[in-house]
């Protein structure tokens, strides 16, 4: 049994086929086909069936595949804790962002990351905090950015805690306010994040505690084009104050929203309970301590 086996039958099973599992390991298809028979062969059991085009674990596979899993994130480790024997010499972050408001609170920080460490290499991955901590757990990530857990399987380092501000079109009956409660929104339509976005279940729930259910006027992760569909009287957008300041436009007003205070943009860096941290991870939660978010 060697490694790359067991990373080509965990690629097989993430991929869900032989194909992409050859494309994500640039080798030909037959090549994992080949490697998947003969892990097989040597622990003397197949690990799936082959129903049609879809593949399905025994029970053995699904053994193999929790234990592959696990073999290839503790090589993995390994790996990062001997490149941190260079002092960032050289080495990897793989790194999670969300996909809401980047460019306003870590543009900046990156490129100075990147001047400080320029041989380190940063894998980027952005989105909702769902798919930021399914990533972190699975070992994509080593750290990623997600509305501050529950979930006692995360270990975290707090960053920014935003309120959330209103963004309506400028005709809108309310408009002329500086301040607006959330109960005054209801026959609105609300511009919503993508389902991957846990500030979706907060503002949910914020709405409900009010008495009303939001009416969806759309969805997306971009929070310009979520102004601009403000712009376009399409309804309501709530942002995080940093992000949401940088969007007003023609077209577009910004009032401080009052609502229950769990309604918030608590965004906290992530990382698996217990894990061992490389240098370039730490470095990276070093620069955050240095640069807090100015209210």
């Amino acid at each position: 049994m060697e490694l790359k086996q067991l990373r080509s039958f965990v690629e097989v099973m993430h991929q869900g086929g032989f194909t992409q599992a050859a494309k994500t390991l640039h080798i030909s298809q037959s090549a994992v086909s080949k490697q998947v028979a003969q892990l097989e062969q040597s622990l003397g059991t197949p690990l799936l069936e082959r129903l049609g085009s879809q593949l399905r674990l025994t029970a053995a596979g699904s053994v193999v595949l929790q234990r592959a899993e696990a073999m290839l994130r503790l090589r993995n480790e390994l790996l990062v804790e001997l490149d941190d024997l260079s002092h960032l010499a050289r080495g990897e972050l793989r790194l999670g962002l969300p996909l809401l408001g980047s460019d306003a609170l870590f543009a900046g920080l990156f490129a100075e990351y990147r001047r400080r460490y320029p041989n380190i290499s940063v894998q980027l991955l952005e989105g909702g905090s769902r798919h930021i901590e399914q990533a972190v757990l699975n070992g994509e990530l080593e750290l990623g950015g997600s509305l501050l857990p529950k979930d006692p399987q995360f270990d975290c380092q707090p960053f920014c805690d935003e309120k959330l501000d209103a963004l309506l079109p400028v005709d809108h009956p309310l408009a002329e306010r500086g301040e607006i409660g959330l109960e005054e929104l209801a026959d609105t339509p609300f511009l919503l994040y993508q389902r991957s976005f846990v500030l979706n279940d907060r503002l949910l729930q914020a709405c409900q505690q009010m008495g009303f259910t939001p009416k969806e006027g759309g969805r997306s992760g971009q929070a310009d084009f979520l102004a601009a569909l403000v712009a376009a009287g399409q309804g309501v957008v709530l942002l995080p104050r940093v992000v949401a300041r940088g969007l007003v436009r023609p077209g577009v007003v910004r009032l401080t929203l009052r609502a229950p205070d769990y309604l918030r943009w608590d965004i906290a860096f992530i990382w698996r309970q217990g894990a061992y941290l490389s240098k370039a991870a730490q470095a990276w939660l070093a620069l955050l301590r240095e640069r807090p978010i100015s209210p």
